[in-house]
């Protein structure tokens, strides 16, 4: 692929936006491939977490292409945002954990893109936030939902509205990203979480995702329901024996995802 980069090692993808020429801004070839990469990696049971990131240390991504934008007619504007609303939506509902490594500047469209994860750790120097609303338009790939479930409706409000560009110290204050780290030191920071989950139970990790991105999208009883089945798909793996295998043998265990 062209504008996207994908490496697996040891049970991690990390999916690089490769532009780093245009701050890894999204035209539409490269919200194709990462949609593309995002089918790929879903049906990868060898992919048990997964880290997405900027190439360079400028940007994760400043969203969408203002350059290519400028070229669009009105259809292919609504082209481009529903594709990149879709793209967001399927890195959303991938059963792995998925991790934002935050690497430098997240506007618009880059925002969105971590919102769209499950965890965001910043680069101390980082910038960032959802800053539509001062180009005449607003959050079009998840933000407007998914910021306020994040951290409140008053806040996500006064965000969007102000079109606030946040220090990475101040969306940890809001409660936007999940850890700070020094530049240098953010995929180890990363990796650390990363390898935190790995140590866990490959389908049990994929089950527990599953019970809470559903069942917060539910009352608490229809969740309970959900937590209920998706516990139920746990107990005749092999990966169960494994654990109890290994507390009575006072080691630790060695998961297959099985």
């Amino acid at each position: 692929m062209k504008h996207i980069q994908l490496n697996v090692e040891d049970f991690i993808a990390t999916v690089i936006i490769n532009r780093p020429g245009s701050l890894n801004a999204f035209n539409y070839e490269t919200l194709c491939e990462l949609g593309e990469t995002a089918d790929k990696i879903k049906t990868d049971n060898d992919i048990r977490v997964v880290i997405f990131t900027g190439a360079g240390e400028k940007a994760f991504s400043v969203g969408a292409d203002l350059k290519e934008r400028k070229t669009l007619s009105e259809q292919e504007v609504r082209r481009n945002v529903h594709k990149i609303g879709d793209v967001f939506q399927a890195i959303e509902k991938l059963p792995q954990p998925t991790i934002a490594a935050m690497n430098g500047h997240a506007f618009g469209g880059g925002m969105e893109l971590a919102l769209a994860c499950d965890f965001r750790i910043a680069a101390k120097e980082a910038m960032m936030g959802l800053t539509e609303t001062s180009l005449a338009i607003i959050p079009g790939a998840g933000g407007t939902q998914r910021l306020p479930r994040l951290i409140g409706e008053s806040k996500a409000m006064e965000l969007i509205l102000t079109a606030k560009r946040m220090t990475a110290e101040e969306a940890y204050g809001y409660g936007v990203v999940t850890g700070l780290a020094d530049r240098t030191m953010l995929m180890d920071k990363v990796m650390e979480l990363a390898h935190a989950i790995l140590a866990n139970g490959p389908v049990a990790v994929r089950q527990a995702k599953y019970a809470i991105k559903t069942g917060m999208n539910t009352d608490v009883q229809t969740g309970l329901e959900i937590e209920r089945k998706a516990y139920e798909l746990t107990i005749p793996t092999e990966d169960r024996i494994e654990a109890l295998r290994a507390f009575s043998e006072k080691r630790k265990p060695v998961y297959q995802g099985k």
